[in-house]
C-alpha cells in the first residue's frame, strides 16, 4: 500500500474507496492506487510536491463524466469536485465570474442568471460538469454553433504545476518559455498540419496559441497533463430575451451540406442531429412519442434560435423552415416553451437513454469525431457502412452544425468476437475521420482512448512539439500519464465490461452502473464506498 502524503484533506487507499473511483463515463474500469481530496490550493500544492519527490502519478478528476478515460488510471485520483477555492464571485459590470475548479457550470449559470448573464457554452453535462473538467477537455455542447467551445470564454486561470508551484495565467500577458518559442518557430508547419474543423480537442491547441499568444490556450484542452486547474475567470454574456426552436426531418443526408451553412448564416444557436440509428432506438420513449417520431426518419435536426425580440427569432425560424420545405425536409416550428423543451430534452438525454437499453451495452469507442461540415454526410455513411459490415449496432447523434458526431456502439456481449469487432470499428471509423480532414475528438478530449491517433492526425514533427510542451510543464511525468502524448497503443482494453473487467464489490459495481444509466455524475463516489 502506498504511504499517505502529508495532506490535510481526505486520503483513502482502502479497497472500497479505490473501487468507487475505478470508472468514469466512457468505456474504462481501472482501479487506482489511492484517492486524494485536497482541502484547498495549499494542500494540493503539497500533494503535487510530494508526488514529484516520490514519482507518483496524479490523475485529476471532477464529476467523472468525461468520456475518453482521462479521469481514471492506476495512480492517485485527485478529486477536485468539492475543491475549496473561490466559490462564485460575479462581477456583473465587467461580465466576469471567478470560480473554483469544483464549481459546476450549472451552479455558475444559476448565480450568473440573477444578474441577467450566463456562460453561453452549454454541454449536456452542465448540471454536474465542473469548471476544471470542462476546461481540461475544452468542452462545448449544442450552442457551439454560435458561441464556440469554452476556450474563448476563459479569461484567466490558476494552475498548480511543477513542484507544487501555483501560477496565474491571464490573456494578454505574453509569457513565454522554451517550448512556447519552439511552437512559434514552427508556425508554418502548425498552420499546414492542423485540420480545418470548427471544433478540436485532439492534441494541444498549438494553432490557437499562435493566434492568441496566450498560454491559457495551451492549458485549455490539456486534460490535466500540464498541471491542475484550481480556479478560472469566465467571461459571461447577457441572456437572450427570446428564443425559438425548429425541427427539420430529413429525407436525405445530402441536405446537411446545404443546411448547415444556411443555419450559420441565419445565426442559429444550435443544430443537433439525431440520426435514424438514434431515432429507432428511442422511438418508444415518451419524449419521442410526444414529438410524433416513428423511428423511420432518415434524420432529424433540432435547431435553436435566440435573439432580443420575439419577432426576430420567429421570422428567422420561419425563413429556415421554408428553406427546409424547399429542400425536401419536413419542417415543424416549435414556438412554445413546452414544445422546445420536448425537442431539446430528447437530445440532452441521449447518453442515459442509450445506457439503459436492454440486451446491449453502450460503449463509446468512436464517440467524438469531427469532420469539416461539408463532409458530414460522407462521414455518417462511412460510420453506417463500417458498422453494418462488422455487425456492430451503432447509434449516431451530435452537433451537426460543427460536424461533430457522438457514436455509441451498442455491443452485444454475448457475441464471442465483440471485442475484436469494436477494435475494427475503432480503426475503420477513426481512419475515415482522418481521411476526411477531421479529428478524432471535437470536445471530449483524447484521454486514454485517442492519444495513439495523434501522429496520424498531425505527423511526427507536431507530436514532437506536443512532447516538448508536456515536458516543459511536467518533467517528472506525474500529471495524468497515459493521457494524450503517452497514451496506450492498444486503447480498447481495461474495459468496464467483459470477462477481463477488474473485479469490484458487487454493490459498488451496481452503484456505478446506476450513475451511468441515470446520469448521476454529481453523486459523491465515497457514498458508494461507505454505504
Amino acid at each position: 500500500m502506498i504511504a499517505a502524503p502529508p495532506l490535510r484533506g481526505l486520503w483513502r487507499a482502502d479497497e472500497r474507496a479505490r473501487a468507487a473511483y475505478a470508472e468514469g463515463a466512457g468505456i474504462y474500469r481501472i482501479i487506482p492506487t489511492a484517492i486524494a481530496r485536497p482541502a484547498d490550493e495549499a494542500d494540493l500544492r503539497g500533494l503535487v510536491e510530494w508526488a514529484c519527490e516520490t514519482k507518483t502519478p496524479l490523475i485529476p478528476r471532477g464529476a467523472g463524466s468525461g468520456m475518453a478515460g482521462g479521469n481514471v488510471g492506476t495512480g492517485v485520483i485527485v478529486d477536485l469536485s468539492g475543491f475549496a477555492g473561490p466559490e462564485i464571485e460575479i462581477n456583473a459590470d465587467a461580465r466576469l465570474a471567478r470560480v473554483g475548479a469544483g464549481v459546476s457550470l450549472g451552479r455558475l449559470n444559476e448565480a450568473a442568471a440573477r444578474h441577467g448573464l450566463r456562460l453561453p457554452p452549454d454541454p449536456s453535462s452542465a448540471a454536474w460538469a465542473t469548471t476544471g473538467g470542462v476546461i481540461s477537455t475544452n468542452a462545448a455542447g449544442p450552442r457551439s454553433l454560435k458561441h464556440g467551445s469554452v476556450r474563448p470564454w476563459v479569461q484567466a486561470l490558476r494552475l498548480v504545476a511543477l513542484e507544487g508551484v501555483a501560477i496565474a495565467f491571464e490573456r494578454g500577458t505574453g509569457e513565454r518559455n522554451a517550448a512556447h518559442r519552439a511552437i512559434e518557430e514552427h508556425a508554418g508547419l502548425i498552420k499546414a498540419q492542423f485540420p480545418r474543423v470548427r471544433k478540436n480537442s485532439t492534441g494541444y491547441a498549438l494553432d490557437r496559441f499562435l493566434e492568441s499568444g496566450d498560454i491559457v490556450d495551451l492549458i485549455i484542452g490539456a486534460e490535466g497533463t500540464l498541471g491542475f486547474v484550481t480556479e478560472a475567470t469566465w467571461r459571461l454574456a447577457p441572456i437572450p430575451s427570446h428564443r425559438s426552436a425548429l425541427r427539420l426531418t430529413l429525407g436525405r443526408l445530402e441536405a446537411l451540406g446545404e443546411l448547415i451553412p444556411l443555419l450559420v448564416q441565419a445565426g442559429a444557436t444550435a443544430a443537433e442531429l439525431l440520426d435514424r440509428t438514434f431515432l429507432r432506438m428511442v422511438r418508444d420513449t415518451p419524449a419521442a412519442r410526444s414529438l410524433g417520431l416513428t423511428g423511420e426518419e432518415e434524420g432529424v435536426v433540432l435547431v435553436e434560435f435566440e435573439g432580443d425580440s420575439d419577432e426576430e427569432v420567429r421570422s428567422i425560424a420561419t425563413w429556415t423552415a421554408d428553406w427546409g420545405l424547399r429542400a425536401g425536409a419536413e419542417a415543424h416550428l416549435a414556438l412554445s416553451e413546452m414544445e422546445m423543451a420536448a425537442l431539446l430534452k430528447l437530445r440532452k438525454s441521449a447518453s442515459p437513454i442509450l445506457a439503459a437499453q436492454p440486451g446491449r451495452r453502450s460503449l463509446q469507442v468512436v464517440e467524438d469525431g469531427t469532420v469539416p461540415v461539408e463532409r458530414l454526410g460522407e462521414y455518417i455513411v462511412a460510420i453506417r457502412e463500417a458498422a453494418r459490415r462488422l455487425g456492430v449496432e451503432v447509434v449516431i447523434f451530435g452537433h451537426a452544425g460543427d460536424g461533430n458526431l457522438h457514436v455509441n456502439s451498442m455491443a452485444d456481449l454475448s457475441r464471442p468476437d465483440w471485442r475484436e469487432a469494436l477494435d475494427a470499428l475503432y480503426e475503420e471509423v477513426n481512419s475515415r475521420v482522418i481521411a476526411l480532414g477531421g479529428v478524432p475528438s471535437g470536445e471530449h478530449g483524447d484521454g486514454r482512448l485517442r492519444g495513439e491517433l495523434l501522429e496520424r492526425v498531425y505527423g511526427p514533427a507536431i507530436v514532437g512539439l506536443f512532447g516538448q510542451l508536456k515536458v516543459s510543464f511536467d518533467p517528472a511525468g506525474i500529471f495524468n500519464p497515459g493521457t494524450k502524448v503517452d497514451a496506450p497503443l492498444i486503447p480498447i482494453r481495461d474495459l468496464k465490461v467483459g470477462p477481463d473487467a477488474a473485479a469490484l464489490p458487487e454493490d459498488i459495481a451496481k452503484g456505478l452502473r446506476e450513475i451511468e444509466v441515470g446520469g448521476g455524475y454529481a453523486r459523491d463516489r465515497l457514498e458508494l464506498a461507505d454505504s
